[in-house]
């Protein structure tokens, strides 16, 4: 592992590159690595304005979690079961968990794939609260490029929500069809020997097939979130990664610049291209954990966490593609957030997922924030996804 990216020429059989650098072992260097493999955009930080996380004591190597096969893991077995690159815990704001393996370190860009859809769903209810979005409009009148689409009359919260009623099959794993077409237009593919390049935007036209109505059950299609992207730089006259820095990172005083990936011609990759420190996206999820603000602050409109947490469609989820993943837990999903419902443990818990393992958790009641960066092997690990929801669900208690 160590052998990736080493050596002066890199021997071939350990270059990272754009066709392998989301396949494991590839992967543990291609994913802090990205702006080296990927055109980024820059999210600028403001280095005079840094939110301080202090740190505290706290030993979470007492919290233990069933393995799943009779066995039980400890803190660094359970790090390690997952592929955890970085892990930032913070209780009351303060870090009482830290770790970084397979190169990373706390200064790294690591790619939290669509956990970047969590922060459109942010950017989207602040400009809804300033009057530049209106949530209800379909999204042909902001975008008339997809009036012919499947994407025509469908809201932009149906997009927030993921209840458009478009066919796309959104499987990882596929070596051919409109995925993989997608993945070429964002730059995240090679293209093959005399293929003509695209762009994110033509894609998105290219959209026709439908499955159903819109706003109907779930259902997971990640050009949703990139289509927000267009509307929110249409809506706004601002590049993406300008508006994040101006409306998210500069204020909540994030230390360190952030990255998103763009296509060939500047469109950002808004549902899973963003790369940040492992502190960064902790500090992300402080700002939920203090309903908003830093200090005095007020950043994200309280209004709007409130419906993320409580105006999600439970039966609109339980009837959808991801419910299978998170069994016994009632959930729904809002504005690109999923919230576990109070239940045993007690307390809303807001999250944002992206495949291969990135994580970001906030328990708003007990000021405890999770955000977790892996190089997991599988897109959606069958195995790992619910061990990683029995260790929040410890640490949770925990503390």
């Amino acid at each position: 592992m160590t052998a990736l990216m080493t050596g002066a020429p890199v021997a071939a059989e350990n270059q990272v590159t754009l066709a392998n650098w989301r396949q494991a072992p590839f992967n543990k260097w291609g994913f802090h690595h990205v702006n080296e493999i990927v055109p980024t955009a820059e999210i600028r930080h403001d280095p005079a304005a840094v939110t301080a996380l202090p740190v505290a004591a706290t030993p979470l190597g007492d919290v233990a979690v069933s393995a799943g096969d009779g066995g039980m893991l400890d803190f660094s077995g359970f790090l390690d079961a997952t592929d955890t690159d970085g892990l930032v815990v913070l209780k009351d704001g303060a870090v009482i968990a830290e770790h970084y393996a397979n190169g990373m370190t706390a200064a790294s860009p690591h790619i939290f794939m669509s956990v970047s859809k969590s922060v459109l769903g942010l950017i989207a209810g602040i400009l809804a609260d300033q009057g530049v979005l209106d949530l209800a409009a379909p999204v042909e009148r902001v975008i008339p490029e997809v009036a012919a689409t499947a994407f025509a009359g469908a809201s932009l919260q149906q997009l927030l929500d993921m209840r458009v009623g478009i066919d796309f099959d959104e499987d990882y794993l596929t070596t051919e069809g409109p995925i993989i077409a997608y993945r070429k237009a964002t730059n995240w593919n090679p293209l093959a020997a005399g293929e003509q390049a695209s762009d994110l935007r033509h894609f998105l036209t290219s959209l026709t097939a439908k499955d159903g109505r819109h706003g109907g059950n779930f259902h997971y299609v990640s050009p949703n979130t990139d289509l927000l992207g267009w509307v929110i730089e249409r809506a706004s006259g601002a590049r993406y990664a300008d508006l994040l820095s101006e409306l998210l990172w500069q204020p909540m005083g994030a230390a360190r610049s952030a990255q998103i990936t763009v296509d060939r011609l500047g469109a950002p990759r808004v549902a899973g291209g963003v790369c940040t420190s492992t502190r960064d996206l902790a500090l992300l999820g402080q700002l939920l954990a203090q309903d908003g603000a830093i200090g005095s602050r007020q950043i994200i409109p309280p209004a709007w966490i409130a419906d993320i947490t409580y105006a999600g469609a439970v039966d609109a989820w339980a009837a959808g593609s991801f419910a299978s993943m998170f069994k016994g837990r009632e959930m729904h999903y809002r504005s690109k957030w999923y919230v576990e419902r109070p239940g045993a443990i007690g307390g809303s818990l807001l999250f944002g997922i992206g495949v291969h393992g990135q994580n970001l958790f906030v328990d708003v009641d007990r000021h405890l924030v999770i955000a977790k960066f892996s190089s997991q092997a599988l897109p959606l690990d069958p195995d790992l996804i619910p061990l990683t929801s029995r260790w929040v669900d410890a640490v949770r208690l925990a503390v």
